[in-house]
């Protein structure tokens, strides 16, 4: 009898504040003047086109440059964790800074105002964090503010009425005690698999924004534990590793081959409303699928895979058991997307607090996934027409044996909660 255990997909994002150097260039208020108001307690359940596209089009550019950065490495992050955490930012940015945001978010605020935007967020928010069976999902913010720092009042009233933002006070002189304090915490949201999220933080930090996702899911077709057997994945041309390969002989499973790109594509389903792209380029390929993906060509696929029929085919399935995580300073990545102000003098937080001088000056995020043979783990096209080779009459193999890409999807709010690439499962 298999084991049913449910195992969790999670990761955090940290945004620290510190005192800079003052900018007197600051005017009290030079944002968008959005009611935000208006929109509070909206539970409306559907979800806007643009704000799909702007954090699909957020979650490809940055997984791009992660890769970039960190070739022939293991990558995994939440998209949705870092755009909610910086979303939940620009309501204290100001100026430049806060249109930083939004331009480097990808959000067009002619096609969706400020206020929609927020509540867009916070429907996504609530959502995420609804009961539901056989799956769980959780999406938090935190916010660990100075002893006898005050923030203004619209600030954390829209903190907390949009993004559920809790508020902890913290002593950042013991930088050891603040640091203690916050990993903690974050160890209990993500129900303990994320325990060290930030190092030691230094003095002169008066402020901390914690964001973090969780997922606990079952594979609606699970893998059988007595079948799964050690077998090679090849890393590279030059580097062969031995892993476990979970195999399934006897399920049907969407897939495609796409023959414009060379690579074919797996949607695994969860019990609940998630699901699973593994996108597995033939030998070689790599670089050439990663420069190729797009919003529109992952709604491209997700379409297709949708659809019964032609690519819904029985299928012999090698995939491997693996657990990876992701680790990434984020102050060292996002200037490189447009968020250039942030980690700077030029930062204009106005909207936060009083204090003229605050300036962000760390970001971390952290993810970890366990992909097993009951489920997963972890505390995140081009426009052309493509043609699709025939299937075989036996079923196709399609073997998980060489570095490929994933997304887990969550189907209602039409959001991409993860992405990573596996080169190495051997790697954690």
């Amino acid at each position: 009898m298999q084991l049913a255990v449910r195992l969790p997909l999670l990761l955090a994002t940290l945004l620290a504040f510190s005192r800079g150097q003052p900018h007197l260039g600051h005017p009290e208020s030079s944002g968008t003047n959005s009611s935000h108001e208006k929109v509070l307690g909206t539970d409306d359940d559907s979800t806007n086109p643009s704000m799909v596209a702007s954090n699909t089009g957020f979650a490809f550019r940055l997984y791009q440059l992660v890769a970039a950065e960190f070739p022939d490495k293991n990558i995994f992050f939440s998209p949705l964790s870092i755009s909610t955490s910086l979303a939940m930012l620009s309501l204290g940015a100001q100026g430049q800074t806060q249109r930083q945001i939004f331009q480097g978010l990808g959000l067009n605020l002619t096609e969706i105002p400020e206020s929609e935007m927020h509540s867009s967020f916070q429907h996504l928010v609530n959502t995420l964090n609804l009961a539901k069976e056989k799956m769980e999902t959780h999406m938090g913010s935190t916010l660990f503010l100075q002893e006898r720092m005050s923030l203004l009042p619209k600030f954390q009233n829209d903190t907390r009425a949009f993004y559920q933002a809790q508020l902890f006070l913290a002593n950042f002189q013991d930088s050891m005690g603040a640091t203690q304090l916050i990993n903690e915490h974050v160890k209990k949201e993500t129900r303990g698999m994320i325990s060290d999220l930030v190092g030691e933080l230094s003095t002169d930090t008066v402020m901390v924004l914690v964001n973090f996702i969780y997922l606990k899911a079952l594979w609606k077709k699970p893998f059988t534990v007595h079948r799964t057997r050690l077998q090679d994945f090849y890393v590279d041309e030059k580097t062969t590793v031995s892993v476990p390969m979970m195999v399934q002989s006897e399920h049907h499973h969407w897939y495609l081959h796409d023959r414009h790109l060379p690579c074919s594509v797996l949607r695994m389903d969860y019990e609940g409303d998630a699901l699973a792209f593994f996108i597995l380029p033939d030998f070689g390929a790599m670089q050439q699928v990663e420069e190729a993906l797009t919003p529109e060509l992952l709604t491209r696929w997700n379409n297709l895979l949708h659809k019964r029929g032609y690519f819904y085919k029985k299928v012999e399935l090698r995939l491997p058991k693996f657990s990876i995580s992701g680790s990434y300073e984020l102050d060292q990545l996002l200037p490189k997307l447009g968020f250039t102000d942030l980690f700077s003098d030029k930062a204009n937080f106005s909207g936060i607090t009083n204090m003229l001088n605050l300036k962000m000056s760390k970001s971390f995020h952290k993810a970890t996934l366990d992909v097993n043979e009951v489920g997963t783990e972890a505390a995140a096209g081009s426009a052309g027409s493509f043609a699709l080779k025939s299937a075989p009459m036996r079923p196709f193999v399609l073997n998980f044996n060489r570095p490929f890409i994933l997304a887990i999807y969550f189907n209602k709010t039409q959001n991409i909660l993860f992405m990573g690439k596996v080169v190495d499962p051997t790697e954690p």
